[in-house]
């Protein structure tokens, strides 16, 4: 029998006063053993960086199994620091120099070599049969040859390393512990892209002796804190220290996460101690799981949007007048008011302050305007016909929520959408006479909008390869700010992005800055990051 969200709170405040912990182990030399209770643990059933770019990867990725040459500081505020190398230099606008970090080792107890980092970025690994500068779009799902034979990649593998790395065109050894990046053009972000989600390193021999990709996938061998011990796709995947860990000896001895999609059973299971921490609170009921004495919740905005995307393919979407419509029908504010108690915000864009000078201060997403609406309504003769809405269940916080009130938003000037609720991401993103509006997010894995509208909505950005919207200058655009080196020049062009992608032929609409809210027991010695990860490495986590 399914419990509420609010009588699981009750269930649980009795017992928040003496609150324990099943199979924690106090004592300093027994590590404890935590369980985590997510909504989702992977998408694509696998482990792979590159192939699981999304926001439920990135909390079981980073902080746990894998590691980049360059981190971000998830105990502060993202920034850039030193992690598989211990420093790096520019050689010149094309090419980066990193020294290695000595002493690493792989979970299988391989130290980590400058053989390691060039096969990570190779094609058998990386990049298939794809070319840098060739500025074509790579379709979802489209056959790329790869070099070997039984370990052929997904097709979103390269299709995804060439939208981090479109113009890479070789790693160079120097020495067992110095490599460099050379890209085909010029490229200022270069040292951001060595950062972003995908461009984490692997062992080549745990490559090689995985008898096909799915197996490697579910088992990746990696150099962070924990390794796998063992994956059961849908249900939970177990980590177990990797004590041999370059940072220090981990504080845990193993972290479950386990798959929980309905938000009242991970609470009542936090409170009851089958979990130690519950994932994706929605914040009505911060206060109330705050309400218990032995429990807090820790978290807040995050560098990722919430969007609602368009295929302007779809016949009624066609007529950029009607995405316009829908993008000023929007009270964004009365959504982070009404539904996230206040506590995200509406962003200006697809952008970020820590964009630096890159970042349009003076921008705001499309005004509230019903009556503008209306009147675009009226201009494109639109009939009344079905716009189909495709939906999940809650993969985001409060997204049948927010889904909901855009319906009733968009009917008030005069736009049928009808939501289709699907199962999984393959049926949100098939093609088809229904695919028309969608749920997604964005982030900005490194502080340069390539990272984000580059990345996401250009020619090998998600949106173009699927089919679902293309704009010549848009890609045009692109290229400059992927190759030039004029910085003012770089931010022009950037806001003339803005201006296409969010105004003139909408792709999508920013609907607020995203938060994410996570619920522990008070005695746990923890900080969240100000990202989706969960970072358990030495050093935050305690009793």
């Amino acid at each position: 029998m399914l419990i509420s969200r609010r009588n699981a709170l009750r269930l649980g405040t009795a017992a928040a006063g003496s609150l324990i912990l099943p199979r924690f182990a106090i004592a300093q030399a027994d590590r404890p053993s935590i369980t985590i209770a997510v909504q989702k643990i992977t998408n694509s059933n696998t482990l792979d960086v590159l192939r699981e770019q999304s926001n439920v990867g990135e909390r079981i990725f980073f902080g746990s199994i894998w590691e980049a040459l360059i981190g971000r500081d998830l105990r502060g505020q993202l920034q850039p620091k030193p992690l598989l190398a211990t420093e790096w230099k520019r050689i010149d606008d094309q090419t980066v120099e990193l020294k290695l970090r000595e002493g690493v080792k792989f979970h299988n107890g391989d130290e980590m070599t400058a053989e390691d980092v060039v096969f990570t970025f190779s094609r058998e690994r990386m990049f298939a049969d794809t070319e840098p500068k060739n500025r074509t779009t790579i379709k979802a799902f489209e056959a790329i040859p790869t070099p070997r034979p039984g370990k052929e990649l997904p097709p979103e593998v390269p299709a995804v390393a060439r939208r981090a790395w479109p113009d890479l065109a070789r790693v160079d050894i120097v020495d067992k512990y110095t490599v460099r990046f050379v890209n085909a053009t010029p490229d200022v972000t270069l040292e951001g892209r060595l950062l972003r989600y995908g461009s984490d390193i692997m062992s080549r021999r745990g490559w090689e002796e995985a008898a096909s990709y799915l197996d490697w996938a579910r088992k990746p061998v990696t150099t962070g804190p924990y390794k796998v011990e063992k994956f059961t796709p849908d249900t939970e995947l177990l980590l177990v220290s990797h004590d041999d860990y370059w940072g220090g000896l981990p504080p845990l001895k193993s972290i479950r996460f386990v798959e929980v999609p309905e938000v009242a059973s991970r609470v009542n299971g936090l409170l009851s101690g089958e979990y130690q921490f519950a994932c994706d609170i929605p914040p009505d009921l911060i206060g109330e799981i705050e309400g218990n004495a032995g429990f807090e919740v820790q978290g807040g905005t995050i560098l990722n949007h919430r969007l609602t995307v368009f295929d302007k393919n779809h016949a009624q979407l066609a007529d950029a007048r009607i995405r316009r419509a829908m993008t000023h029908a929007i009270d964004r504010q009365s959504i982070v008011d009404s539904l996230w108690a206040g506590r995200t915000q509406v962003p200006a864009g697809l952008q970020w302050p820590y964009y630096g000078d890159m970042f349009q201060a003076d921008w705001t997403v499309p005004e509230f305007n019903p009556e503008l609406a209306m009147s675009l309504v009226k201009e494109a003769g639109y009939k009344g016909d079905v716009i189909p809405y495709r939906l999940l269940n809650n993969y985001y916080t409060n997204q049948n929520a927010t889904a909901q009130v855009l319906v009733e938003m968009w009917k008030a000037v005069g736009l049928n959408v009808q939501i289709e609720s699907k199962e999984n991401w393959a049926q949100i993103m098939e093609k088809g006479d229904t695919r028309a509006v969608r749920d997604w997010s964005n982030s900005a894995p490194f502080n340069d909008p390539v990272s984000s509208i580059v990345a996401q909505h250009g020619p090998n950005g998600q949106q173009q390869q699927i089919g679902e919207w293309t704009n010549a200058e848009m890609n045009e655009l692109c290229l400059v700010l992927e190759t030039s080196t004029d910085r003012p020049a770089r931010a022009k062009a950037f806001r003339r992005m803005l201006e296409i992608c969010e105004r003139e032929d909408p792709a999508y609409t920013v609907l607020h800055q995203n938060a994410t809210f996570t619920a522990k027991p008070k005695n746990i010695q923890w900080k969240a990051a100000p990202a989706f990860a969960m970072d358990f490495g030495p050093g935050n986590f305690a009793l």
